[in-house]
């Protein structure tokens, strides 16, 4: 596992929107300052539920990576790259196949929760039943040490988690392991190895958890073994075999719920949405347009915040005293509804102007984005055939 080694993507189904850029980009613009991150465009995870629809997909990539480029995500920091481009992805997705139970896919919570809300469309696929199992092949395959999703994906890095240790378990025995690893050992030096050997009998022997945890700790820290070794020895400290896919941990990130132009959760499946691209025309008169609480017919009738959408739009964009004055001008009747909206309108305006001037640009020269995809692509396929060496190797297909 690559600690430090974060993993994201997103499917290229249309147009993004302020839901993408508040509840995932701006978390991919942290993660990129902070650990080695690979975004990717995740072109085949968009014919799980969009097969029979006839979308540009072609122009659905480039668009999603020039909107991704415009709110700052740096090629020269983080790996972007197609997924598509990396066809090792679909030859681990039908590899770790062979292996996963058919009820593990099935009780994925996002299993049936998304046949109930997507009821016009055919899912009963084996692309959409399996597509959580390419998810765990996407994040497999770099060894990503950390995936951020929010709670409703942590099922899903889960999965991965078992994947990982069934694959392990059934491909990781290698014949001369033993042997592999006491080689390995004596790579530590001879204080380093001393540790290491005192400290798998205590957990294996006492069953010390805390001698794992400083197991696992002293073999982050050695210089002296390949990341093969690492995992080996890993798997030695555990009395199983050598970890091959090393098993992800979930980033928590905390984003904040995007509320729509209707109140509910930002959506082009509740078309509530303000694309990243919209004119400062299209924002004035999707705000202007928004719902306010009901029960305020004139002017002189005093509203309720709570029952507004355009308040919830106001605690993402307005300063506290700018809620203050909505707050109190609306409960006593001083403000109308399109004063209280204008506020949030030039906000938004002011937001996107910067990032629909960068989008221009990097329209100006395609070429240039051609080579972003192209070279981000070949550097993680490079990680993704390393990985599909060992894989290949432990299940016995070298010949």
């Amino acid at each position: 596992m690559v600690e430090n080694r974060v993993l994201s993507g997103m499917r290229p189904t249309g147009h993004l929107h302020l839901g993408h850029y508040h509840g995932v980009l701006k978390n991919w613009l942290s993660l990129q300052n902070e650990y080695n991150s690979y975004f990717f465009v995740a072109d085949w995870h968009a014919f799980t539920t969009h097969y029979s629809d006839k979308i540009d997909l072609e122009s659905n990539v480039i668009e999603m990576i020039i909107d991704w480029l415009a709110v700052g995500i740096n090629p020269n920091t983080s790996t972007i790259f197609v997924q598509s481009k990396v066809p090792e992805h679909a030859e681990l997705h039908l590899l770790l196949s062979m292996t996963t139970p058919l009820s593990w896919l099935e009780r994925v919570p996002s299993y049936k929760d998304q046949q109930k809300k997507l009821k016009t469309k055919d899912l009963g696929t084996y692309g959409f039943l399996g597509y959580p199992l390419l998810q765990s092949a996407d994040i497999l395959i770099y060894k990503a040490g950390l995936v951020p999703v929010g709670e409703d994906q942590v099922a899903h890095v889960e999965l991965t988690r078992e994947v990982a240790r069934r694959f392990n378990y059934t491909y990781g025995r290698e014949a001369d392991f033993e042997e592999k690893a006491q080689i390995a050992i004596s790579k530590m030096g001879k204080k380093q190895s001393k540790s290491y050997q005192a400290l798998r009998k205590a957990y294996q022997e006492k069953g010390d958890i805390q001698a794992l945890v400083k197991a696992q700790a002293l073999l982050k820290e050695q210089n002296n073994i390949t990341l093969g070794d690492r995992e080996r020895l890993l798997g030695y400290i555990e009395g199983v075999g050598r970890i091959i896919l090393p098993e992800p941990e979930s980033l928590l990130t905390t984003s904040p719920k995007m509320p729509g132009l209707d109140g509910q959760k930002m959506s082009k499946s509740y078309n509530n949405t303000i694309s990243l691209r919209d004119s400062a025309s299209d924002i004035e008169a999707k705000i202007r347009r928004m719902p306010t609480d009901s029960a305020r017919i004139k002017l002189t009738d005093a509203g309720n915040p709570k029952k507004c959408p355009v308040w919830q739009l106001h605690q993402v964009y307005s300063d506290t005293q700018t809620c203050n004055q909505v707050k109190e001008g609306c409960t006593k009747a001083q403000i109308g509804c399109i004063e209280c909206k204008r506020p949030i309108i030039d906000s938004i305006q002011a937001e996107l102007l910067p990032i629909q001037e960068r989008i221009a640009k990097y329209h100006s020269d395609p070429s240039h984005i051609k080579q972003i995809i192209y070279d981000g692509s070949q550097k993680a396929r490079n990680v993704a055939k390393e990985t599909m060496a060992e894989v290949r190797e432990a299940m016995g297909i070298t010949y």
